[in-house]
C-alpha cells in the first residue's frame, strides 16, 4: 500500500503546491530593475545546484503535493544542458504544470527542443515594444530576437504564451495600451506587473511603480474588461479579457494589492536554498545538506518545516519601506 505523505501546508492554512526553481543566477541582460549595468558577483560553478540535485528536490516536492513548477533564472536558457533536464521534470508523476520563464533572447533557437521535451507554457519578460527602448531597459539590442521567438512559439502551438511587462513610471508606462492591444490581435496573455524595488537598480536611476489600478484605467479605453476565473494552477494574477479578444489581460499587484493571503509558492534558489517567501531572508540550505548525505526523508522534513514557517505577509507595502532581499537573479523572482 502506497504511503501518503503529508502536504505542504503552512500555519495559515495555505496549501503550497507551486515551486519556482532558479537554475542559474546568470543572465545575458542587465535590466534596469534587476541588476546594475556592471552586473553582480556570480556564483561559482560548484555553488550552483547540479541538474541531478534539482531533479531530486523537485521529485521530493512533487511527492509532498507540489503540482506546478516554473523554471526561472537568471536566464535559464543560457545554462548549458537545460534542455536535457526538461523531459525528466515533465515526466514527474503528479506534476500537472511545468513552465519556463525566459527573457526570450535565445528562445527562437531552442523552441523545437523545448516543445519536444513536453513544455507547453512559456512566460516571456518583455517591457517595451520599441527597439531603442528595449536596449535602454535591458542593455542589449535584442528586441527583434525576442519578438521573433514569441511569434514562432505561437506558430508551434505553445499555449498560453504569457508576456510579462513590468510597468515603470516615465520609462514604459506610455506603452500600456499598446501591450493590452496585443491581446485583441493575438492569443497572448499580457500580464502587467507592478515594479518592486530590488535594491539592484543602477545608481542614479530612480524607478517608480505604477499602480495597476492606473494601468487598468488606461486599458479600459480599449473596451470593457470581463473577468476570467482562475484555475487551480493559476498564480496570483487577476485575469480579464477584452470583449472579442483571443488573448487575455492579467494584473499582478504585489505593492498595491498584495496576494500574500493566497500565496502558494516556495522558491528554490540557484545556490540550493529553499525560500518560503521572495521578500524574506528566511531560507534553508538544502544543497549543503544533500552533499553531506541527507536522506530523502531528511529533505522532506525540511520542506515541511519550511512550508509551515512561511510568513503571513511580506513587508514591502510601498517603494519607500524597503527593497527585495537577496540577489533577484539567483532567487528567481
Amino acid at each position: 500500500m502506497e504511503t501518503v505523505l503529508p502536504s505542504l501546508i503552512d500555519k495559515h492554512n495555505r496549501h503550497l503546491n507551486y515551486l519556482r526553481i532558479s537554475i542559474t543566477d546568470r543572465c545575458n541582460l542587465r535590466c534596469l530593475y534587476c541588476m546594475p549595468h556592471d552586473g553582480l558577483a556570480k556564483l561559482k560553478h560548484e555553488e550552483i545546484l547540479t541538474y541531478e540535485e534539482i531533479l531530486r528536490l523537485a521529485t521530493i516536492a512533487v511527492k509532498l503535493g507540489v503540482n506546478k513548477i516554473r523554471l526561472t533564472g537568471g536566464e535559464p536558457l543560457i545554462r548549458k544542458g537545460i534542455l536535457h533536464l526538461l523531459p525528466s521534470l515533465v515526466s514527474l508523476p503528479g506534476l500537472k504544470d511545468i513552465s519556463l520563464t525566459t527573457n526570450g533572447v535565445y528562445l527562437k533557437e531552442h523552441l523545437d527542443k523545448i516543445k519536444s521535451a513536453g513544455i507547453k507554457r512559456i512566460n516571456i519578460s518583455l517591457d517595451t515594444l520599441h527597439r531603442k527602448r528595449y536596449k535602454k531597459i535591458t542593455g542589449y539590442d535584442g528586441f527583434e530576437q525576442v519578438w521573433e521567438g514569441i511569434q514562432l512559439a505561437r506558430q508551434l502551438g505553445f499555449n498560453p504564451i504569457k508576456i510579462n511587462m513590468v510597468v515603470m513610471q516615465d520609462i514604459n508606462d506610455d506603452e500600456i495600451v499598446d501591450f493590452a492591444r496585443l491581446s485583441l490581435n493575438h492569443p497572448y496573455h499580457i500580464r502587467f506587473i507592478e515594479y518592486m524595488p530590488s535594491g539592484f537598480a543602477d545608481q542614479g536611476t530612480h524607478l517608480h511603480h505604477v499602480p495597476n489600478s492606473a494601468v487598468k484605467e488606461q486599458i479600459t479605453t480599449l473596451g470593457k474588461l470581463a473577468r476570467v476565473l482562475n484555475t487551480e494552477i493559476d498564480g496570483p494574477t487577476d485575469r480579464f479579457r477584452l470583449e472579442g479578444a483571443p488573448g487575455e489581460i492579467g494584473f499582478i499587484s504585489p505593492l498595491t494589492h498584495h496576494f500574500c493571503q493566497v500565496c502558494n509558492r516556495l522558491r528554490l534558489t540557484a545556490s540550493g536554498h529553499l525560500r518560503p517567501c521572495l521578500l524574506s531572508d528566511q531560507e534553508v540550505d538544502l544543497k549543503t545538506l544533500m552533499r553531506a548525505g541527507a536522506s530523502d526523508n531528511d529533505l522532506e522534513q525540511i520542506f515541511l518545516e519550511t512550508a509551515k514557517n512561511k510568513p503571513r505577509a511580506h513587508r514591502l507595502v510601498s517603494e519607500h519601506c524597503g527593497s527585495l532581499s537577496g540577489q533577484m537573479s539567483a532567487i528567481g523572482g
